[in-house]
This record gives structure tokens, sequence and C-alpha cells, in this order.
């Protein structure tokens, strides 16, 4: 798994990056967000709010036509649980962990709406996302097992899109983190000879998400004879 890991590090990496140097040199959107980490896996099956923690991530984007876009960004934020037990054996784990999260990330955006319609001005648009990505992650706890800090992922979700002005505007956006791995929380596989509880299901990868609201600056003019929005 780690010799697949540092494959896929270095085909998303390389990516990544000449998507940034196309942006760059087309320059047209660049934003920032806040929002939240969340976790399921062997310690919470099912996403809560109650571990939603902090995160932040700034972006660029190249739109390609008037729905489809090309997103590069890095995230960053804590991530963390602790066990929330259904049964006898996850009570007597007791485990959790708590880490910071950093993730680079490429992702195609396709908006429902033609938003930059000239003719016909939309301030909403709901819009799909899907790409790949590379998250790394530190925090406290020895490793139950030998693995690399630095993984890849499948971020894909949806959002919506407010228009304020041309120039400026709002995203809501919820996306999910599909990863390879089964150690974010440090809990996978282990000897059940030995009955110290620290084994999860290491046929079940762990997932996390994001939640989170940013604001974007267009670049360029969009080509219309006034601004709509006054």
């Amino acid at each position: 798994m780690t010799g697949i890991s540092n494959k896929a590090s270095i085909v998303v990496v390389g990516l990544i990056l000449a998507s940034v140097v196309s942006t760059f040199a087309q320059r047209s959107e660049v934003g920032f967000g806040i929002g939240t980490f969340n976790y399921t896996g062997d310690l919470v099956r099912f996403y809560n709010f109650k571990y939603s923690k902090p995160a932040a991530t700034v972006f660029y984007r190249s739109n390609l036509s008037n729905v489809v876009s090309l997103r590069t960004g890095i995230t960053a934020g804590k991530i963390g649980a602790s066990e929330k037990p259904i049964d006898a054996f996850a009570a007597q784990r007791n485990a959790s962990f708590d880490l910071f999260l950093l993730e680079a990330s490429m992702v195609m955006e396709y908006h429902f709406l033609n938003w930059r319609d000239t003719k016909k001005f939309v301030r909403l648009s709901p819009y799909l996302f899907g790409g790949l990505g590379l998250f790394g992650m530190s925090g406290n706890g020895p490793k139950t097992a030998e693995y690399s800090n630095v993984q890849a992922a499948i971020p894909f979700g949806a959002g919506i899109k407010y228009v304020y002005t041309p120039k400026w505007y709002f995203s809501l956006e919820f996306g999910v983190r599909k990863t390879f791995f089964d150690y974010l929380d440090n809990v996978s596989a282990g000897d059940q000879r030995y009955k110290n509880f620290k084994y999860g299901n290491p046929n079940d990868n762990d997932v996390y998400y994001y939640l989170g609201i940013s604001i974007t600056r267009t670049f360029y003019d969009i080509p219309c004879p006034k601004n709509p929005y006054k």
C-alpha cells in the first residue's frame, strides 16, 4: 500500500503543479474559506457534528468554460474524535485521536447553471466536484503500525455559489474525502490474541469531510455592459 501511495503522490503533485502554473498564467480566480473537518471510521461510524474541528482553505480556480472549472487548493485544520461505543468491545477500547491534517487537491467543478451568462444573470448556481488529493498528518499518540504520513484521497462533493457582484461571489460546500487508508484514527488491524482491544475493522477505510464557506475574487472582467447587481 505504501508503494501505491507514493506513486499516487507523485502523480497528484505533478498534476497540481501543472494546474497551478496554468492558473497563474490565466490569472482567473483566487479565494479562501473557513469551515470544519470531520471524520468517520472505526471510532465513529456516522457523521456527527460533535466532532467537527476548525479548518481553512485557500485555492485557485481556472474557468475552462461557463460551466466547468478546474480548482487547486490547500486545506488545513484539526481533525479528531473519541470512541462512541456501540458495543462492549468499543467501550473497552475507549480510543481517541487528535491530528493536524494538511491537504492538497485538484478537482473539476461542474455548474448546473450558466452563472456567467451575460444575457440572463443568475445569482445562484449549484455545482458538483470531484478529483484527486493528497493529505499529510501529524498528531499525538504512538503509531500502532508502520505507514506513511502522506496518503492519497479522492475528494468529491457538492456546493452552491452566490454571485454578489461579477467579481465577488460566495460558496457553501460539503466535500467527502475517500481514503485508501485505515489508520487516520490509529485503529485498524491488530493481533487479536492480545486482549488490548486496540484493533478495528481493517476492511473499512477511514473517511474525512470538509464543510465550509468561501469567498472568491475574479481577476478578469466578465463581458457585460454594466453591473447587474447595483
